[in-house]
């Protein structure tokens, strides 16, 4: 990343804390696989193919957490021009409306700001993969039965962020000189759900019209 882009993705603009894997783990011996990847320029598509002799959950849990800590810091970025006033519904253009459903308080899918759902949203992710029931991080404990369920549910709703930050506030990351970094972002994290089968085609739809404005076609258009 260039000294400007760590200017603009700096810590103190975190949405949320981030979650770190535990040194020694074999998840992270993973992440640290997968970033090597991504730092040595290795096509994006390649990177996130599962290395052979891996287990499928154990990759998917190390990006999980990954793509969480990075669309958490986009969004942590543009979240002081993210208002009631300015998104007073979570939303992606005037197709796609996004309403709130966590089986506690929001029994029922309910319209909200987009700061508030933000805000529920990365509590909720923060609550799944801090849970040792569903994201164990000791040797041997095995994933419950509905893990990949749970994750599909995870980067659904994240990409959900990605819909709302391209559609309502790019305009602000391209001011901030962030364009490429947020594009390369959405290109690892499309070319992961893709590949591991982790998003419904259909939920891909909100940016697929704007691909071509944000020069990703040519890389994305075939898959």
């Amino acid at each position: 990343m260039s000294i400007a882009l760590k200017q603009v993705f700096n810590k103190d603009k975190t949405f949320r804390p981030k979650r770190k894997f535990e040194p020694g783990t074999q998840r992270f011996e993973l992440h640290k696989r997968a970033q090597a990847s991504l730092n040595s320029g290795v096509d994006l598509k390649a990177a996130v193919q599962l290395p052979s002799g891996e287990d499928q959950n154990d990759w998917v849990a190390v990006h999980v957490v990954d793509f969480f800590n990075r669309i958490n810091l986009i969004y942590g970025t543009i979240c002081e021009f993210c208002t009631e006033r300015t998104c007073p519904v979570m939303s992606g253009g005037p197709k796609y409306e996004y309403r709130w459903q966590d089986d506690l308080k929001y029994k029922k899918p309910t319209a909200l700001p987009a700061p508030q759902y933000m805000n529920l949203l990365m509590d909720w992710i923060e609550v799944q993969i801090n849970n040792e029931d569903i994201f164990p991080t000791c040797v041997g404990v095995p994933f419950p039965k509905n893990f990949l369920q749970i994750c599909k549910k995870i980067l659904c709703r994240l990409f959900r962020v990605f819909v709302h930050v391209y559609i309502h506030h790019f305009d602000r990351v391209i001011v901030m000189g962030a364009e490429a970094h947020v594009n390369t972002c959405y290109k690892h994290f499309y070319y992961f759900v893709t590949e591991m089968n982790l998003i419904d085609r259909k939920e891909l739809e909100p940016l697929v019209s704007i691909i071509c404005n944000k020069g990703m076609e040519a890389e994305l258009r075939d898959l």
